[in-house]
């Protein structure tokens, strides 16, 4: 009788050291439960350790920590993906900008293109027509020039004598331009001879 009282007096011991123990491995809550909260309180007063209380529809611990951590891992990955996204519209405005200012030069670099195209065209038609208005000078009676001469103005003229100088040395003729001269008034054939030799050629 006396070996099953301590066989029974073991049995509780071990139960509950045991029930202890997996209390404070956290698999399960036993300090709530008599005569275990009665070994708490003696032990260790209002102070024991107890794992929280779960409401009976809560998700296992385990899951929302892992829930947690896939949230704050989306939220990181959010951050990054919204830190990239500025970085590639800073990038894309800076390009963009280049590309304007690039724009803007060629469109300078065009139109200082077709300026001197212009200005070449022009030049080539005004040559054009100095060099008709010599030759048909040069074939009408030099009276009848010389009265035309008179309505030109100077730096015109002064063109057109030139471009007749320069029409007689490419044919190996003498110029008629000394003969015009001699038929001018005799103030404006000065002047002109004056500017012809202070100015250089023009077109």
């Amino acid at each position: 009788m006396g070996k099953f009282i301590v066989l029974l007096l073991l049995v509780a011991v071990l139960s509950i050291g045991g029930i202890i123990w997996f209390d404070y491995l956290g698999v399960i809550d036993a300090k709530q439960t008599p005569p275990i909260s009665w070994i708490y309180g003696w032990f260790f007063g209002d102070d024991a350790r107890s794992q929280p209380r779960t409401l009976p529809d809560e998700v296992l611990n385990l899951d929302s920590e892992r829930l947690a951590v896939l949230l704050e891992a989306h939220e990181l990955r959010k951050m990054e993906m919204d830190t990239k996204e500025q970085d590639i519209d800073y990038r894309f405005n800076e390009i963009m900008q280049i590309v304007q200012e690039l724009e803007e030069r060629q469109k300078a670099l065009d139109d200082r293109e077709n300026s001197l195209i212009g200005q070449a065209t022009d030049a080539e038609n005004k040559d054009r027509n100095i060099e008709e208005s010599a030759r048909f000078l040069t074939g009408m009676p030099p009276e009848r020039a010389v009265g035309i001469m008179a309505e030109m103005d100077d730096q015109d003229l002064i063109d057109v004598l030139r471009k007749t100088e320069e029409l007689a040395k490419a044919r190996g003729a003498s110029s008629i331009v000394p003969y015009w001269l001699s038929l001018m008034d005799p103030k404006r054939a000065a002047e002109l001879q004056r500017k012809m030799a202070a100015r250089p050629h023009s077109l």
